[in-house]
């Protein structure tokens, strides 16, 4: 069976770009995965399973970030890695999640998610600067679930 993607070729596009312009900013990492249905009761718990099967925890130092969506149960979450976690202050994440709800509100999922993560990136660089040597640890393309 055609597996559709959520977003059409033109916006995954535009999203990768985008994450590889947050990593420009920032020696963090940025990934999202997009599928209908969130597939646990709790969404931080599901995006963190995706987290650890995308192998997002094996970057050098451990600053790693997730943007999830269920788009058809409409529900999302962002999470990082430990090293992040250990830096940022407990609310980080909350204005970038409700600009996105504003957005999912009415059903701009695009521009939410580009949204987030031109945050993110933006957000990163002040405790995760852009080191000279930086390497690429993760794709940038979309996961699909």
């Amino acid at each position: 069976m055609f597996k559709k993607h959520f977003f059409n070729e033109q916006k995954r596009k535009a999203i990768v770009a985008a994450i590889a312009d947050a990593e420009a900013l920032t020696s963090g990492e940025v990934r999202l995965h997009v599928e209908a249905k969130c597939k646990n009761e709790n969404v931080l718990s599901r995006a963190a399973e995706v987290f650890f099967q995308l192998k997002m925890n094996e970057t050098k130092d451990a600053n790693g970030v997730l943007i999830y969506l269920a788009h058809e149960d409409k529900k999302f979450a962002i999470i990082g890695d430990k090293g992040i976690d250990a830096v940022v202050p407990a609310n980080f994440w909350d204005g970038t999640k409700e600009v996105m709800s504003l957005h999912f509100q009415k059903g701009e999922f695009f521009e939410g998610i580009v949204f987030a993560i031109q945050e993110t990136g933006s957000h990163l660089k002040q405790y995760f600067p852009l080191e000279k040597d930086d390497k690429n640890e993760l794709s940038n393309e979309i996961s699909e679930g």
